[in-house]
């Protein structure tokens, strides 16, 4: 990314700054820079054999639970019912895989202090690095939940089952929802893992911090509820929206109130839209600004 970027201020002969010492060029735009930066992050991701080799498991894993399961027979909502809980489970996974050393990576390489000497604002790398690897990311899940929804269209279908259990609605559409939403609890998740690989100052640190993320994510934010309903602090009544502080549980909801319960017509509302979609939004935006923050603080 060197040379790269650059300022159009002209200094005095006596004074040292990054303009004078990259030729009084044109500062850069916005978009330039992290654009620069998006497409390093690119590269790096297609040169991670790592990268490919979990979407490759990823599919295999939809594959055989959609097969066994029977929804690659039965239609597309039951194909999204089969594979909720595997995506519940394995997204947020790949997703800390993609991030976790995201910016710590850079710091160990002295890239950051070389990107210091450059007019570049914290919130630009943080936002370079972000977007690259979110590319990355959304193809590895859009990849096997493509294959698979390309394998409900080709595969016969039991017409009795879906009648039987899904009242006869069933639709593409409503598994495109599932896939929209699974690629935005993926990309909440990776900005968690950012934030990560921004705090941690070694490797091991920044593993050891995924793995309390992801027991958090997976587990801790659902007990909590749990905990809460137990207690008295949350009633029946402000639960559903309670559910929106659990990125798990919002995702959840979302594709249960979305894409299966209105194939049904009939049943419990599952999720408060407006709220799982803010809490969603909260924990992405909270997580950027904690990687702004240590990267500026760095």
């Amino acid at each position: 990314m060197s040379g790269e970027t650059g300022t159009g201020e002209e200094v005095a002969p006596e004074t040292t700054t990054a303009a004078s010492v990259h030729g009084g060029r044109p500062e850069p735009g916005t978009g330039h820079v992290v654009g620069t930066i998006v497409r390093r992050e690119l590269r790096t991701v297609a040169r991670t054999p790592t990268f490919f080799i979990l979407g490759a498991a990823l599919t295999a894993v939809l594959l055989g639970v959609a097969w066994l399961g029977g929804g690659l027979r039965s239609g597309y909502v039951p194909t999204a019912v089969d594979l909720l809980t595997p995506l519940e489970l394995l997204v947020p996974i790949v997703a800390v895989a993609f991030g976790y050393r995201a910016v710590l990576a850079d710091q160990q390489r002295g890239e950051l202090d070389v990107l210091r000497t450059y007019p570049v604002a914290p919130w630009q790398i943080v936002a370079g690095v972000y977007v690259g690897r979110a590319v990355g990311l959304a193809v590895a899940v859009l990849a096997p939940l493509a294959v698979v929804g390309g394998a409900v269209a080709v595969v016969d279908h039991d017409t009795a089952i879906i009648y039987a259990t899904h009242t006869g609605a069933d639709s593409p559409l409503l598994y495109a929802r599932m896939v929209v939403l699974t690629v935005l609890f993926a990309l909440v998740v990776l900005a968690v893992a950012v934030a990560i690989s921004a705090v941690a100052s070694a490797t091991r640190s920044a593993l050891a911090l995924a793995v309390v993320a992801l027991v958090v994510l997976l587990v801790g934010a659902d007990l909590a509820l749990v905990y809460g309903l137990s207690v008295g602090i949350l009633g029946d009544g402000s639960l559903i929206h309670a559910l929106a502080l659990s990125p798990l549980s919002a995702y959840r909801g979302l594709v249960l109130e979305t894409a299966v319960i209105v194939a049904a017509g009939t049943g419990p509302r599952t999720a408060a839209p407006l709220s799982s979609l803010l809490g969603l939004a909260l924990w992405w935006l909270a997580s950027l600004s904690v990687a702004t923050y240590a990267v500026k603080r760095a």
